[in-house]
Formats: structure tokens, C-alpha cells, sequence
């Protein structure tokens, strides 16, 4: 006979004469059945903390680490109750593991699981700068005559980038960027002036483009794009300013995201590839080294903010769970430290 479903809390945030409010509390109450729950509803009027934080947002739920807010419907509320359900299932099973079975030993992995859960804003934050660093060092590494490790670099980051030098960035050169004259910037000197190759409007031209490193007049490009770098470097900052707010700062809003992150970029990017062969679907353009960055940047920095804190969410869980297996093994080793008094 299998154990009978945990019940959760359902936290309502509603006011009077709302007439969402009352759709949520009826299929919260279609709900039930199937997830049983407790509801308690809490008049956002009533104080001017939830006025502030909910007033324009009613109904809004919360089921645990879950949020809803408005508009939503039966189908989201399913997917947050049966996620909340799940996960006090989880929770109710680690509370009812006998203390002598073996999976309550605190393990290398258990120890590594909660290492991590702590501190994995700082490991992506390498892993970023390392990623980001690399291709900052190989035009580095050029200039200075140590080219096979450059060049590994330059073609381990071709897989992952075009590697453009007329959208890459360069250093030790005379212009920190060489962009095609068709990008119309006044005051440098264009990709064909400063290095005599084509202006890539043919494949050959492409393929001389994304070959080309640099030389000591002009500099040595970063093996990233600068898109990609903007990218990264937005992933990055966002990523130190998390961990210096000791990882408080709540996620950003889906249409948020996709408003200033994913929409500036697609039209930057999709508009100069529309434009250019072998689409030609509308006329010609080039975008510039600013527009790349900045869209790139843009993208990097709010899907870091859109992302990290529902990682955050999945990760503070997960500490939870490793402190109370890691309190559990420690109640039973003293109790089994303790000496037996026998009866009399």
C-alpha cells in the first residue's frame, strides 16, 4: 500500500472583487484531488509591504520555492502544485530513511554535492574566465613569437565562432577593430585598407577573413568574435555582481529578458544575415563593432540574470536536503556513541 500523498501549503496573494483571484481559488479547488493542499489566502490590501510588492501582480502563488504570478492559468498551476508535490515527496523520503541504512553516510559525492551547492557561482565564474581568456591571450602569444600555442587556440575556438576579423577585435594594432567600409565609420580605416583583402564578398574572401590573425601592423585579433566576447563578458559581470550580492538577487522576468536580452541581438543579427549573400532578402547591411557588443552584451548579462537564480532555487534545495541527511548522520553517531545503561 503505497504512502498517502504529502499535502502542501498554497499561499494565495488575492483582494476583493478580483475576478482572476476567483478563477485561481477555483481550480486550486479543481486541483485538490488530485494535489491536496492547504490554502491560505492573504488580502494584499491589507498592509502597504504587499500592496508595494503585489499590487499589480494579483493573484499571485506561492508553493514553496514556486512562484506564479498574474496571468495564469489551471495548466501552470498544475505544473507548480505537481513540481511542489514532487519535491515534499523527496523531502518526506530523506526524513524517513532509517539512520542505519547506508545511504545516510556522508560520501565523497555527498560532500562534493555540497561543496558545490555553495559555491557554484564561483566555479562558472571560472569557467567563464577561463573560457573568455584564452582567445584574449593568443593574439598575445602571437605578438610576442609563441605561435603554436596561438594557433591551437585560434583553431580550437573555429569551432565555436566564425572568427570574422572585420567583427573581431584586435590588440597591439593600430585600431582595436577593422570593420568593412560597408559598416560606413568614420575616422578608421576599413579591413580592405588596413590589410589589402578582399572586402568578403565572395566565399574565397570569407574563408581569408576567418584565416586571418593579424600581423605587427595591425595587431593580432581575439579568437572570439566581438559578439561573442560581448557575450561572455556580460555572462561574467553579471556572474561577479551575483556572488558579491551573496546570491540574493531574484530572477529577471521571462518577457524582460526576452525584451532587452534575445530581441536586440535577433534583430541585429538576423537583419545583417537577411541582408547579405547568399540571402539578399532586403538591402544591404553591416552592423557595427558597437551594435555587436552591446547586443551581445545585452544577451549575456540578462540571461546570466534570468538564469542563475532558478539555478540558485535548485541548488539552495539542494543544500537543504544535504544538511538534514548531514544532521541525521550525526544525531546517530552520537547515539551510537552513547554507553548503554543496562536495566536492572
Amino acid at each position: 500500500m503505497s504512502a498517502a500523498a504529502p499535502q502542501i501549503s498554497v499561499i494565495l496573494y488575492s483582494r476583493h472583487d478580483c475576478h482572476l483571484c476567483e478563477q485561481a481559488i477555483a481550480d486550486l479547488e479543481a486541483l485538490q484531488a488530485t494535489f491536496p493542499h492547504r490554502l491560505v489566502v492573504i488580502d494584499v490590501d491589507s498592509t502597504p509591504e504587499l500592496i508595494e510588492k503585489y499590487g499589480a501582480e494579483v493573484p499571485a502563488i506561492e508553493v514553496g520555492p514556486y512562484k506564479l504570478k498574474a496571468p495564469f492559468g489551471r495548466v501552470e498551476l498544475q505544473i507548480t502544485l505537481g513540481a511542489a508535490r514532487d519535491r515534499q515527496e523527496q523531502i518526506d523520503i530523506l526524513d524517513r530513511a532509517d539512520l542505519s541504512d547506508l545511504s545516510t553516510k556522508w560520501t565523497p559525492a555527498d560532500r562534493f554535492t555540497y561543496w558545490f551547492s555553495r559555491h557554484y557561482v564561483g566555479v562558472l565564474n571560472f569557467f567563464v574566465i577561463i573560457y573568455l581568456g584564452l582567445p584574449v591571450v593568443a593574439p598575445f602569444l602571437m605578438a610576442a613569437g609563441i605561435e603554436a600555442p596561438a594557433r591551437l587556440i585560434y583553431r580550437g575556438y573555429s569551432f565555436v565562432c566564425h572568427q570574422l576579423a572585420f567583427r573581431s577585435f584586435f590588440v597591439l594594432g593600430e585600431q582595436p577593430v577593422y570593420p568593412r567600409a560597408a559598416a560606413g565609420l568614420a575616422g578608421l580605416m576599413s579591413y580592405n585598407q588596413a590589410t589589402g583583402l578582399g572586402e568578403a564578398s565572395t566565399v574565397a574572401d570569407l574563408t581569408e577573413a576567418r584565416q586571418f590573425v593579424g600581423d605587427p601592423a595591425v595587431g593580432y585579433k581575439i579568437a572570439l568574435c566581438e559578439r561573442d566576447v560581448a557575450i561572455y563578458g556580460g555572462i561574467l559581470i553579471f556572474g561577479i555582481l551575483y556572488s558579491l550580492t551573496n546570491r540574493r538577487m531574484p530572477a529577471l522576468p521571462w518577457y524582460l529578458w526576452l525584451l532587452f536580452g534575445v530581441l536586440p541581438i535577433a534583430l541585429d543579427g538576423l537583419s545583417q544575415m537577411l541582408s547579405q549573400p547568399p540571402l539578399d532578402f532586403m538591402t544591404f547591411r553591416e552592423s557595427t563593432p558597437f551594435l555587436r557588443s552591446l547586443t551581445g552584451f545585452l544577451f549575456g548579462f540578462t540571461t546570466a540574470w534570468f538564469g542563475y537564480p532558478l539555478v540558485e532555487d535548485t541548488m539552495k534545495e539542494t543544500r537543504r536536503i544535504m544538511v538534514r541527511k548531514l544532521d541525521r548522520i550525526r544525531r546517530a553517531e552520537s547515539l551510537a556513541s552513547k554507553p548503554v545503561i543496562p536495566s536492572e
